[in-house]
This record gives structure tokens, sequence and C-alpha cells, in this order.
């Protein structure tokens, strides 16, 4: 199991459940969001390596939230 994490700068953080948040390159304020049972192979292999997986969350512009025919 695993807990994530979101941050105001739009990251997110995830960690082994009930592990602290690792200190080093991950610094700010972070949320708890849920608990995931299982993550893709990329985070577990990141989780195992490193403690951590942490990634910036791809916001959605104006353009992708355009309808077809819409101002």
């Amino acid at each position: 199991m695993f807990d994530v994490y979101l941050n105001d700068r739009r990251d997110l953080l995830v960690v082994r459940k009930g592990l602290p948040i690792p200190p080093a390159d991950v610094s700010g304020r972070w949320r708890k969001k849920k608990r995931a049972v299982s993550v893709s192979e990329e985070i577990s292999r990141a989780v195992q390596r490193q403690g951590y997986y942490k990634r910036k969350i791809k916001s959605l512009t104006r353009e992708k939230l355009r309808t077809p025919g819409g101002r």
C-alpha cells in the first residue's frame, strides 16, 4: 500500500504506507489525499529504489477545456 500526497505547486508524491515524507528533494507543504492499494510499475520501482516517487501534475489548459464550436 502507498500514501499519496499533493502540494500547492501541483506536485504528486507517493510513499510506502506508514513511512514519513522524505526530507531531501521533497520540501514543502504536503496534504495527504488518499491511500493507494496498487500503483504503476514505474512508480513502484521508483519507491523501491529511492523511497518515494514525485512528479508534476499536468494542469488542463484552456485549449483542452474548450468544446467544439464554443468560445
